[in-house]
C-alpha cells in the first residue's frame, strides 16, 4: 500500500471533520471586504446537503459538472459534494468567452452548471447549443426563477443522508481541469481522488505545513494551483484555509493579517505587481512565514520580496498534468529561488532529447517526471488519446518544458520546448534573453519570441512593459544585452507595450504576440 491507501476526497474529509469539528476551515473576504468562516463542521454539513440535492437532481456518478465560480466559499462546497457522489467537477475561469465556454461544456458532456448571476447571459444565448445541460444553479443568487436553481434554497431543504451516497474510490475522477488556452483547443486533465490526496500529502510534507497553518489563497480555484498545493495541503495537515474572491496587490498583506494566512501561493506576475505599488511599512508585520511561487522573476525581485515582508519565497516547477510539484526548492536546505529546485518527494525527474535519450548534466533537455497516471500524475486527458499517448510515454510524463541541471544538481527552467528560437542555426532560449532584459532597472517584465526571418530562419524580438516613471529606448536596451549576452542571442528588435496577453494565472500567451505580429504583415 501506497501513501494514499484507499482514502478519497470523501474519507479524508470525514476523518478532519472528526478531529476538529468546531475549528474554522474556511475564512473567506468577498470582493466587497465582507468576510465569514465555516468551521470543519459546518462545511461538512454544508457537503451532505449539496451531495443529497445534487442526488435529488439525478446527477450520477460520472456526471459532469461545469463551475464557472470566482472564488467563494460555494466552490470548495461544491468539490467536495461532487466528490462525495462519485461526479466530477470541471472547474472553468470566468473571463472565458462564450464560445470557450460552449467548446468545454460541450467536449465535458456536463450535464449541470454552477454559476452567478453575472455570468448567466454568457450562457443563456447557446443554451440550444449544449443541450446536455439540464439545470442551471447559482450560488449567492438572491431571488427565485422557475428557470434558475437557488444555491442557497438547495441546501436549505436538504438532507444530510449519508446512506443514499454511491461507493466512491481512489481511481475515480473527480475534477477535470482543462489546460489553460495557449492552444486553440484546450485539454480536459483528469484528476482523481488519489491524485488530489497525493499531492495533499506531498505539498504538506515538502512545506511543512501544519494544523496550526493556513494556506492564503489568492489565485483562482479553477486552477490546479489552488486546489493542488493549498486547499489539498492545508486539509492533509488538519490546517485551515484563508480565501479571497480577487487578488489584490495593495492588499494582499492586509488581507493576509485580516484573514490570518500562513503560507501564501503566488505566480511571478502578482509578486511583480506587489512590488511595484507603494511600499507600505505595515505590511513587514505580517503572519505568513512562506510564498511558494512559480515561474521566474528577476533575482533582485527575490531579494525584495523577502527583505520588504520578512518571509521566504520558495520557487517550484509543476504543472496541471504533474498534479504534484515534481521539482521544488528545499524549505530546509539552500535555496536557489533562481532555479526551479530538485525532485520532491516521490518523483524521478530526468531531461531527454528529441530521441527521448537522457542528456547529460548541462545539456538542455526536456523535462519528463516519472509517475503512476491516476495516483502520482494525471490519469489522462478525456476523449484525446492521441495526446495522452503524446504526454504519457513509458511511465514518464513528457512536459513540453526544457531545463538543464547546474552542477549544483539543481534544475533550471529553459524554456517552452515550442518557445526555444532557431536562429542562424543556434538554439536561444527566450527565458535567458528575458532574464538579462529584466536586470535592467527600467524594465518591469519582457517577452521574448522568436519571428520569421528569411536570412537567420528567426531573429530576436523582445517586448518589454516599463517600471512607472522610467524610461529606456531600444537602442540603449539592446547594448545593454549585448554587454551581458553572447551576439546571437541578442535581440534584433525591441517593442515597448503597456501588458501581456496571459492565461488567468498570468502566464503570457506568447503565442497571441506571434499572432499579433502575423496580423500586421
Amino acid at each position: 500500500m501506497d501513501i494514499i491507501g484507499d482514502r478519497t476526497l470523501r474519507s479524508l474529509l470525514e476523518e478532519k471533520v472528526s478531529m476538529y469539528p468546531e475549528k474554522v476551515f474556511v475564512a473567506f473576504e468577498d470582493a466587497g471586504g465582507n468576510q465569514k468562516t465555516k468551521t470543519y463542521r459546518e462545511f461538512y454539513e454544508d457537503v451532505l446537503k449539496l451531495g443529497n440535492a445534487l442526488m435529488d437532481l439525478n446527477i450520477k456518478p460520472g456526471d459532469h459538472i461545469t463551475l464557472h465560480l470566482p472564488n467563494n466559499i460555494e466552490f470548495l462546497t461544491i468539490w467536495f459534494a461532487v466528490a462525495h457522489i462519485g461526479a466530477i467537477m470541471v472547474p472553468t475561469n470566468i473571463l472565458s468567452s462564450a464560445d470557450e465556454m460552449n467548446y468545454i461544456i460541450n467536449h465535458s458532456e456536463s450535464v449541470l452548471l454552477i454559476t452567478e448571476e453575472e455570468h448567466v447571459e454568457k450562457f443563456q444565448g447557446m443554451l440550444d447549443e449544449i443541450p446536455a445541460i439540464q439545470q442551471i444553479i447559482l450560488t449567492r443568487f438572491r431571488n427565485e426563477s422557475p428557470a434558475l436553481l437557488n444555491f442557497d434554497h438547495l441546501l436549505r431543504t436538504a438532507s444530510i443522508d449519508t446512506n443514499r451516497f454511491p461507493e466512491v474510490s481512489p481511481e475515480d475522477v473527480v475534477g477535470m481541469l482543462y489546460t489553460s488556452g495557449t492552444t486553440s483547443k484546450p485539454k480536459g486533465v483528469q484528476v482523481t481522488n488519489a491524485n488530489y490526496l497525493y499531492t495533499g500529502e506531498l505539498m504538506s510534507k515538502s512545506v511543512q505545513v501544519t494544523e496550526d497553518d493556513r494556506m492564503f489563497i489568492v489565485l483562482p480555484l479553477f486552477h490546479g494551483n489552488a486546489q493542488y498545493y493549498s486547499t489539498m495541503s492545508a486539509l492533509v495537515a488538519g490546517g485551515s484555509i484563508a480565501l479571497t474572491e480577487k487578488f489584490s496587490a495593495s492588499r494582499y498583506f492586509k488581507q493576509a493579517k485580516s484573514l490570518g494566512g500562513t503560507v501564501g501561493s503566488l505566480f511571478a506576475a502578482p509578486i511583480r505587481m506587489i512590488l511595484a505599488k507603494d511600499y507600505d511599512a505595515a505590511d513587514l508585520e505580517n503572519p505568513i512565514r512562506l510564498v511558494m511561487f512559480a515561474q521566474s522573476i528577476a533575482e533582485h525581485q527575490v531579494k525584495e520580496f523577502e527583505e520588504k515582508f520578512d518571509l521566504k519565497l520558495l520557487h517550484m516547477y509543476g504543472m496541471t498534468e504533474t498534479v504534484g510539484i515534481p521539482l521544488i526548492n528545499p524549505l530546509n536546505g539552500v535555496r536557489k529561488n533562481l532555479s526551479i529546485g530538485r525532485p520532491s518527494m516521490g518523483y524521478e525527474v530526468k531531461l531527454i532529447d528529441e530521441n527521448g535519450d537522457e542528456v547529460k548534466r548541462g545539456v538542455v533537455g526536456q523535462i519528463a517526471v516519472k509517475g503512476v497516471p491516476g495516483r502520482t500524475i494525471m490519469k489522462q486527458y478525456f476523449k484525446n488519446e492521441e495526446a495522452t499517448m503524446q504526454a504519457l510515454q513509458n511511465g514518464w510524463l513528457l512536459t513540453g518544458d526544457n531545463a538543464r541541471i547546474g552542477e549544483d544538481g539543481y534544475f533550471y527552467f529553459v524554456d517552452r520546448v515550442k518557445d526555444m528560437i532557431k536562429r542562424s542555426g543556434e538554439n536561444v532560449a527566450a527565458q535567458e534573453v528575458e532574464s538579462v532584459l529584466t536586470q535592467h532597472m527600467a524594465v518591469y517584465e519582457s517577452a521574448v519570441i522568436g519571428v520569421p526571418d528569411d536570412m537567420r530562419d528567426e531573429a530576436i524580438k523582445a517586448f518589454v512593459i516599463l517600471n512607472n516613471g522610467m524610461s529606456v529606448t531600444e537602442a540603449e536596451l539592446i547594448d545593454f544585452c549585448k554587454a551581458r549576452l553572447a551576439k546571437f542571442k541578442v535581440p534584433d528588435s525591441i517593442e515597448f507595450v503597456h501588458d501581456f496577453p496571459r492565461t488567468p494565472v498570468g502566464k503570457i500567451q506568447k503565442h497571441l504576440l506571434r499572432n499579433s505580429i502575423t496580423m500586421r504583415k
